[in-house]
């Protein structure tokens, strides 16, 4: 009787201690980027973006494109300085996947003509928030700090993806520029009582005011600012924006023509930025 209890007792106490050692093991078993405050409930993590690389920027324009962005670099008779002017210059970056940018700066004898291609590859460190979400709001930051014009309410505004809002917000504002305004200020020569135009506003038909585009990406906007540097020339620069998936593009194509008396064409500079974006968008999604 008493060997039995003792055999008993030990029994037990084994039992305990395997016990113990189970409980042990599922403890260390738990995963080791769990967030604090996890009750085994863990909510799925955000989907990540479309995009995993990104193309390359100072390849991303072909001597066409180049050609007729940059009018200059086919007045260059020298073969190895020309094709250096389609190479580009790459901007510093440390991830290519990430962020990749190309400038161009051709002179010619009409003017000097500027481009600059940017992709950005957002990346969301948040398990809540999906690289897309991040992406939008970026982009968003990206809209606000351009600072566009109202979109038109008037009946007459263009019923297409590409509507104008009228200058200074006002539906009866002249759009064939001629405000008396003069350079980027914006101060009319006109009555003293008539309100001060913007450069856009005085300079821009209304059609192609700074605007909301929803024909490129998933979101873009386009803006036009005509400006006076140094020099008496007004040099414009059209920038394009837009967002695909986690992916932003921007475009900033500037114009400044030698002759003080010249001012760059905003129909023909938007157009050619805006084909540059379309290709850009294709080749994103190829």
């Amino acid at each position: 009787m008493q060997r039995k209890a003792y055999v008993s007792g030990a029994a037990v106490l084994l039992a305990a201690l395997l016990a113990g050692c189970s409980g042990g093991s599922g403890v260390g078993s738990s995963a080791p980027d769990s967030k604090g405050g996890d009750t085994g409930t863990t909510a799925p993590a955000a989907q990540p973006g479309k995009y995993r690389t990104l193309p390359e920027a100072c390849g991303a324009a072909d001597h066409d494109t180049l050609d007729s962005l940059l009018p200059g670099i086919q007045q260059i008779t020298d073969e190895t300085q020309q094709e250096k002017e389609y190479e580009g210059d790459a901007t510093l970056t440390y991830d290519t996947d990430r962020r990749d940018g190309c400038n161009w700066k051709v002179e010619s004898a009409s003017g000097t003509d500027r481009l600059f291609v940017d992709f950005e590859r957002v990346v969301s460190y948040d398990n809540a928030v999906s690289d897309d979400s991040k992406a939008e709001e970026l982009y968003g930051a990206k809209q606000t700090a351009a600072d566009l014009p109202e979109p038109a309410t008037s009946t007459s505004a263009s019923a297409s993806g590409d509507a104008s809002p009228s200058p200074s917000g006002s539906a009866t504002a002249p759009a064939d520029g001629n405000t008396g305004a003069g350079g980027d200020n914006g101060t009319a020569s006109g009555a003293p009582s008539a309100p001060t135009a913007s450069a856009s506003a005085s300079e821009t038909p209304a059609a192609l005011q700074p605007r909301v585009l929803d024909d490129l990406g998933d979101e873009a906007f386009i803006d036009d600012k005509l400006s006076t540097g140094s020099s008496t020339a007004q040099q414009r620069t059209v920038t394009v924006v837009f967002r695909t998936s986690n992916v932003i593009v921007t475009i900033e194509y500037a114009e400044q023509p030698t002759a003080s008396a010249n001012t760059p064409n905003s129909e023909e500079m938007q157009d050619r930025a805006r084909k540059l974006a379309r290709k850009l968008a294709d080749k994103l999604n190829g």
